[in-house]
C-alpha cells in the first residue's frame, strides 16, 4: 500500500519577448525529460496553446489558469520557472486565475558569464525577485530553492525538487485526512485531549466510535470464519508469534478484521485507539500487533486514542514516504544529556523492528493480568536517522502549534522490555524544556528519516500553523 496516491504538478514557463525564445524551449525540453525520469505528470501548457507554450501576457495567463483549474482534482503543487526574466504579473496571475490552494516553487535559471550578450543573456536572477514580490504582494504562498538561480541538472536543485514533493505531499494528505478515534481516551490520560473543532477548520476529520461496537463486532466472529484464518495467517507471516497463546492469537484476529471494516467502510487514512484499560478486561488481548500492521501499511495507528499523535504520524509518513511510530520521551540515558530512551508498550511498526516477536505487556500486566495483555510486540530499533515532532492543538488560542527537529537513533546499550530505542538530538536538554514550557504532551512521533525541513515549509508556508524547528539550537 502506498502512502499517498500520486499526483501531479502543474509546470508553466515565465517569459518575456525581448529574451532569446530559444531559453524557453530548451526549459521546456529540460523539464519533460527530468519530470519523465522521475515518473511525475506534468500538467503545462502545448506550445501552441501560447508563444512556446510559455506564460507572458494576461491572456497566456488566463489560458494556463484555466488548463490547471480542468486538473485541479490531480495538481498537487506548481512549478515557476523563469528560464529568463520572466513575466512578474503573468506568473502571479496565472496562479491567482487558477484558484489553485498547492504549494509552489519558484526556480530561476543561471546566466553563463561568458555568455552575457543578447543571445543567451537571461536575467532570471533579476526576474525572480520580481515574481516573488508579486506573490507577496498577492498573499500566494511559494518555496524556493536553495540557490538563488540554479541548474536543473545541479544536486542541490534535484534535492529541491525532492523536498518540495515532500511538501505537496504534506499539505494536499493533512488537508482532508481522516482520522478514526476508537473509543474514549484513557481516563487518566488528560494529555491526549486535543480539540476536533480546531482540527476540522483545518481540513481534518474525526470519525469516532465507541470501543464497545468494535469489541461487540469482534467477538461475534466465528471459529470457523474464513477471514478469522486468514488474519491469523496473516500475522504469522508479520512477526514471530511462537510464544503466543492460540486462544489469544485469535482474540488478536477478531480485533483486527473489525478495525480493518471500519477503516474501510469510512474511509479512513489513519486511527487512534483506546488501548487500555478496556480492551484487556473487555477482549482479553492488547490491539498492538494490529496498529503496528496498519502502520507499517501507511495506515498509521496511535494508541490511547492520541488523535494530534497519530496526525502527526501522518504527516511524517506524507513528508518520508516511510511509516512512522508513536513513542513516549521516556528516560533519561544515564548522564548524557543529549541522549533519552523512546519507549512504548509495543505498536510500533515492523519497519522499526527487525527483531520483532509478540508477546504480553509486563507493565499493564502487572495491574490488568499479563494473560490479558498477549498482542504487545517487543523489539528493539536500531541506528537511524531520527526526525521527530509532534502536532497539538492549543485550544486556548484556537491554534494548531508543533514542534520538530532531527537527531539519530543509536546502538547504544539497552536493557528494557517492549518497543525501545536510544535518540541522540543535539541540545536535548533545551528542547524539553522548551517542550514542558509549552505544555505539550509526553508523546512524540518518530520516522526514520531527516525530513524535518519538509514538515516545517508545508506546516508554517501552506498550513499556517506554528512551528518550533529545533535545528542548530543555540547553547
Amino acid at each position: 500500500m502506498k502512502p499517498q496516491q500520486p499526483f501531479s504538478l502543474g509546470v508553466f514557463f515565465g517569459n518575456r519577448d525581448f529574451f532569446p525564445d530559444k531559453l524557453v524551449s530548451e526549459a521546456r525540453a529540460d523539464y519533460t525529460k527530468l519530470l519523465a525520469e522521475l515518473g511525475i505528470d506534468a500538467v503545462m501548457l502545448d506550445v501552441n496553446d501560447t508563444k512556446l507554450g510559455g506564460v507572458e501576457t494576461h491572456n497566456d495567463a488566463r489560458k494556463c489558469a484555466e488548463l490547471f483549474r480542468k486538473h485541479r482534482d490531480k495538481i498537487g503543487g506548481i512549478i515557476v520557472v523563469l528560464p529568463n526574466f520572466g513575466d512578474e504579473k503573468g506568473v502571479a496571475d496565472t496562479i491567482k486565475l487558477s484558484g489553485l490552494n498547492v504549494p509552489v516553487l519558484i526556480h530561476a535559471y543561471p546566466d553563463d558569464l561568458d555568455r552575457l550578450d543578447v543571445v543567451r543573456r537571461r536575467d532570471a536572477f533579476c526576474g525572480k525577485i520580481s515574481a516573488c514580490n508579486n506573490l507577496r504582494q498577492a498573499g500566494i504562498p511559494y518555496t524556493l530553492t536553495t540557490k538563488h538561480v540554479v541548474r536543473i541538472d545541479d544536486p542541490s536543485f534535484r534535492n529541491d525538487l525532492a523536498r518540495f514533493l515532500g511538501v505537496c505531499r504534506v499539505v494536499r494528505g493533512l488537508r482532508g485526512v481522516r482520522i478514526g478515534a476508537v473509543g474514549a481516551r484513557p481516563g487518566a490520560f488528560n494529555t491526549v485531549r486535543y480539540s476536533e473543532k480546531i482540527l476540522e477548520r483545518n481540513g481534518i476529520s474525526v470519525t469516532t466510535v465507541d470501543l464497545s461496537e468494535i469489541l461487540g463486532a469482534a467477538q461475534k466472529i466465528a471459529d470457523g470464519d474464513k477471514r478469522l484464518t486468514g488474519k491469523i495467517d496473516e500475522i504469522k507471516a508479520y512477526a514471530n508469534t511462537s510464544a503466543v497463546p492460540p486462544a489469544k492469537l485469535a482474540q488478536m484476529a477478531r480485533l483486527g478484521i473489525v478495525l480493518d471494516d471500519f477503516v474501510a467502510a469510512n474511509h479512513l487514512d489513519a486511527t487512534a485507539i483506546q488501548c487500555w484499560t478496556s480492551l484487556q478486561a473487555n477482549h482479553g488481548c492488547n490491539v498492538c500487533t494490529s496498529m503496528s500492521m496498519m502502520s507499517e501499511n501507511f495506515l498509521p495507528s496511535a494508541c490511547e486514542v492520541d488523535v494530534t499523535g497519530v496526525l502527526t504520524m501522518y504527516a511524517m509518513q506524507l513528508a518520508s514516504l516511510s511509516p512512522s511510530a508513536l513513542v513516549d520521551w521516556n528516560n533519561n540515558y544515564g548522564d548524557d544529556d543529549d541522549k533519552c530512551v523512546l519507549f512504548h508498550c509495543g505498536n510500533w511498526a515492523k519497519s522499526f523492528l527487525p527483531d520483532i516477536k509478540v508477546l504480553n505487556a509486563p507493565i499493564l500486566g502487572s495491574t490488568l493480568g499479563v494473560e490479558n495483555t498477549w498482542g504487545a510486540l517487543d523489539g528493539r530499533t536500531p541506528a537511524n536517522p531520527l526526525t521527530y515532532g509532534r502536532i497539538t492543538t492549543d485550544d486556548a488560542n484556537g491554534v494548531i502549534r508543533a514542534y520538530i527537529g532531527q537527531g539519530h537513533l543509536t546502538n547504544d546499550e539497552l536493557k528494557t522490555f517492549g518497543n525501545r530505542a536510544v535518540a541522540h538530538v543535539p541540545k536535548l536538554q533545551k528542547l524539553l524544556h522548551y517542550i514542558c514550557r509549552e505544555g505539550f504532551e509526553h508523546h512524540v512521533v518518530m520516522n526514520a528519516s531527516h525530513s524535518a525541513a519538509i514538515l516545517e515549509e508545508a506546516f508554517t508556508r501552506y498550513l499556517g500553523w506554528e512551528v518550533y524547528h529545533h535545528e542548530n539550537p543555540e547553547a
